[in-house]
């Protein structure tokens, strides 16, 4: 009788354990709490602009005019929300015609599962923006490729920037926020 109480105790424990153990990585899957002290910057140029470096050249002798470059169509200057966030969203037109979301000095805190939203949701300030993102029409450019630094996310083609009115770092694992920036036109 003894030894049967003590099997069964054993197999509680053993079962106890397991789900503990489960919970826990499942938890730490979920999470991702490490994320939270690892930090990605990210310099990308904007795209349709040359970078030079070195000495400079002799200029030429005829004179050439330059091909219409990049043009700012709106921008705005990013807010906290469920984590401090900060700098610059530009809604940029290329000579092409495209679009690109290009993020300036952004500095934020890395999560889990982080995209760039191009939404047509107002830009509330504090707890009641976490969440208002979602509710109307938005587009994700993709993945957030680094929590700092400057980079850019080209709109899709069908996609009309001037429908949407706002950009959001959007944790799609939790629904919230991280921050964001109404555009306003330049």
């Amino acid at each position: 009788m003894r030894r049967t109480r003590k099997a069964r105790r054993g197999r509680l424990i053993s079962a106890a354990l397991a789900v503990v153990v489960a919970g826990a990585g499942f938890g730490l899957y979920w999470f991702q709490p490490w994320k939270l002290w690892q930090n990605e910057t990210v310099k990308e140029a904007l795209p349709g602009t040359v970078q030079t470096s070195g000495t400079p050249r002799a200029k030429p002798s005829v004179t050439v005019s330059p091909a219409p470059g990049p043009q700012t169509v709106a921008s705005g200057e990013l807010v906290s929300h469920e984590h401090a966030t900060s700098g610059t969203v530009k809604l940029i037109r290329l000579a092409d015609g495209s679009h690109v979301v290009r993020l300036e000095n952004l500095d934020t805190s890395n999560g889990p599962d982080l995209r760039v939203w191009l939404t047509d949701a107002p830009v509330k300030e504090g707890q009641a923006g976490w969440h208002v993102f979602d509710d109307g029409e938005h587009v994700s450019l993709g993945r957030l490729k680094g929590n700092r630094g400057s980079q850019n996310y080209p709109v899709p083609d069908g996609v009309e920037p001037s429908r949407y009115s706002s950009v959001s770092i959007w944790c799609d694992r939790f629904d919230v926020s991280f921050g964001a920036a109404e555009l306003v036109g330049s």
